[in-house]
């Protein structure tokens, strides 16, 4: 059956940040400078001629998108300036949207106060819990000594035996496996909705069974590594980024699924491995996040230039979570309870909305769908066809 063409395509891509550019007019000089084309490839001609003839249905099925890294040299070399390399990008936050089967992905990216204001009134309920919990806490500001332990440093847990300190506990913990299983569902489903529109809805395409255990250490190896980075020329943004990745995804899990063994009241030595994984994280997230902030600005290499509130947003909430984080454990280990407990509130109330809101519906997102596409590419890959997509070939050559 023929595919229906979305005449109103362009005007939706505006929203995930579609500029004044160019029309490609597929030279192919975008597929030979890539260094992450392989050969025989359409790519990434052939999602960019998709995206302008207004399929959607075959571009939704498409994995194409996130096969690019964004290296820049594309988008520098193209002779008519039509930006491949950022409507790669561009793209990719659309079928964000379009896996995200509850619409939210979508309407926050149509209207972004609207993503602003779930941010500010989810970051207002941790502090407001925070406040109806520490304000019965005896002594808080008035006798600081009752909240340091032995080493000199402040008890993050137990606010001193107290009975407000129980269920200041038991919210930590109640609110931390409530998050957890929030984004894991809202993440698997997702994936498993990817899975469907790029796999399962291809009717045509049959893959040996053997092949979903093969072409396995393929998602595993590239989320580990972020190996396809490496072949851009710069090479410090690959390991920017992996540097980001790793630690940012370590955090994750040790915040998130161990944070009882993570966020003890012991002041441990510094080559504890708790220390040395927050600060792993730390140097990493302020070094990347820097090292992007300044290129946005400055807006001199290709991947930079084009900025999308959604990249802004990322940065900030990954800023603030970073200092906040710094200013806890500055204020807990030279033992000032107010300024940690505070401060601990704070890093929650970015930390949280970050977490629940940026991670399954935003840029967070590409951390998971990267690998899942390389991938499910693999399986099309393995796969037998009983006949060519229809209309692609045609379209392209």
């Amino acid at each position: 059956m023929p595919e229906r063409i979305n005449p109103d395509f362009r005007s939706e891509l505006r929203h995930y940040g579609l500029g004044p550019w160019n029309e490609c007019y597929h030279c192919g000089g975008c597929t030979a400078t890539c260094p992450l084309a392989e050969d025989n490839s359409l790519f990434p001609r052939r999602g960019i001629r998709l995206a302008q003839m207004g399929l959607e249905k075959s571009l939704v099925a498409s994995v194409d998108p996130w096969l690019c890294y964004y290296c820049g040299d594309c988008s520098k070399t193209c002779p008519r300036g039509a930006n491949p390399g950022e409507l790669m990008m561009i793209l990719r936050r659309y079928l964000t949207s379009r896996y995200d089967w509850t619409g939210v992905s979508r309407l926050f990216y149509r209207k972004k106060l609207l993503e602003i204001l779930a941010i500010l009134v989810m970051a207002a309920g941790v502090i407001i819990s925070f406040l109806v919990l520490l304000s019965p806490a005896p002594g808080l500001t008035t006798n600081p000594e009752a909240f340091i332990n032995q080493q000199g440093g402040v008890m993050i847990n137990s606010l001193s035996g107290t009975a407000v300190g129980h269920e200041f506990v038991k919210m930590i913990e109640y609110g931390d496996l409530a998050m957890a299983a929030i984004v894991a569902f809202l993440l698997i489903s997702n994936i498993l909705h990817m899975f469907y529109r790029v796999i399962l809805s291809d009717r045509t395409l049959h893959i040996p069974i053997f092949a979903y255990a093969t072409e396995l250490w393929q998602l595993i190896f590239n989320f580990a590594t972020q190996a396809r980075f490496s072949k851009c020329e710069s090479k410090t943004y690959w390991i920017g980024h992996l540097w980001l990745m790793t630690g940012y995804t370590i955090m994750f899990i040790v915040i998130v699924g161990f944070l009882s063994k993570f966020q003890i009241e012991e002041i441990v030595p510094w080559y504890n491995w708790q220390r040395i994984l927050g600060y792993y994280a730390t140097v990493g997230l302020l070094l990347f996040i820097t090292y992007t902030i300044v290129g946005r600005i400055r807006k001199k290499e290709a991947k930079m230039q084009f900025s999308h509130p959604s990249d802004w947003m990322f940065l900030i909430l990954l800023l603030l979570t970073t200092i906040t984080g710094i200013l806890v454990h500055f204020f807990r280990i030279t033992g000032l309870p107010a300024a940690t407990y505070y401060t601990y509130a704070l890093h929650l109330a970015v930390l949280v909305p970050m977490i629940v809101i940026e991670v399954p519906f935003s840029k967070w997102s590409h951390l998971a769908y990267r690998p899942f596409a390389i991938y499910f590419d693999r399986l099309r890959k393995a796969g037998l066809k009983k006949q060519p997509e229809p209309g692609i070939v045609s379209i392209i050559s």
